[in-house]
């Protein structure tokens, strides 16, 4: 996939997936590359970034040159105008080849580290809201479905897994098989859209159901229920791997118990809305 910009002598190049070639006698502004090789025979105005995958360099760079992760090679006609700078591989650089700027080695492990323990407390303190806010709509809006859920907990704890591992697994199952379709690509598209706020329901109706066991007959408040069953299961989505291992739990009984309450509901309304039969010997009531 490639994003250029607008028309001109010097046209940016940025590629998700792909490569880059500047082929020679032509010219480009930025290159920037994610995942893929990266040729420069040409002219480069601006920087050359490779994020993975290797960069050989015959032309010209008038910016810096950054191979990430893979092996920037220049050739004996290679001139780069500011520094060259690489990750996991060391350049080599051809007899002729030109680097105006330093040659430096970076460290971006350690970089990669740091942000992605930050990247990881903003992941946890997004998810902590969201399934907070949609448990307060919940408590707020549908405290009978929360009942009904804790009761198919309580009350039918094998049915509620075996639909909750039933629906885990078959809704994105139907999702890819219909993504795979030229005719099912946008209902397959909708369905994986609507699965995340299902999710976020799911897991705010466990994190319900846990307060509730927690607290039994100590508390009738539903927003207690939720806060204490929230917290739990937050301060457990800390630690690593039991964190994800909670999150597939709680988000499995979650679903399970939602379908198993809808279900159980659906039934009894069925029920209630059938006329009860007369009795023998005696007349139907008259309408």
């Amino acid at each position: 996939m490639v994003w250029t910009g607008g028309a001109s002598a010097a046209t940016d190049h940025v590629v998700i997936t792909g490569g880059a070639v500047v082929p020679p006698g032509q010219t480009a502004g930025d290159v920037v590359v994610l995942d893929g090789p990266v040729t420069i025979a040409g002219h480069a105005t601006g920087d050359v970034v490779a994020v993975s995958g290797p960069v050989r360099v015959s032309g010209r760079v008038d910016g810096d040159l950054i191979a990430v992760s893979g092996q920037a090679l220049l050739g004996p006609t290679a001139r780069v105008g500011g520094d060259l700078r690489y990750g996991d591989e060391r350049p080599v650089l051809a007899r002729g080849a030109r680097v105006a700027g330093t040659i430096s080695n970076e460290d971006w492990t350690d970089t990669a580290n740091g942000w992605g323990w930050i990247s990881a407390i903003a992941w946890w303190l997004a998810v902590s809201v969201s399934t907070l806010i949609v448990g307060a709509l919940l408590v707020w809006l549908a405290p009978a479905a929360l009942s009904a859920t804790e009761r198919a907990v309580r009350e039918r704890l094998g049915a509620t897994i075996g639909w909750g591992v039933a629906i885990a697994i078959g809704v994105p199952l139907l999702a890819v098989l219909a993504l795979v379709t030229l005719v099912g690509i946008p209902f397959g598209i909708a369905l994986l859209l609507a699965a995340i706020p299902v999710l976020l329901v799911a897991y705010a109706t466990s994190a319900w159901v846990v307060g509730r066991r927690v607290l039994r007959n100590r508390s009738a408040s539903r927003w207690v229920a939720l806060l204490i069953g929230w917290a739990i299961l937050r301060v457990l989505a800390l630690i690593p791997v039991v964190g994800g291992l909670v999150w597939v739990v709680a988000t499995v009984l979650g679903l399970g118990a939602l379908a198993v309450a809808l279900w159980r509901g659906g039934r009894t309304g069925a029920v209630a809305a059938t006329p009860e039969a007369p009795a023998p010997g005696r007349p139907a009531p008259a309408a």
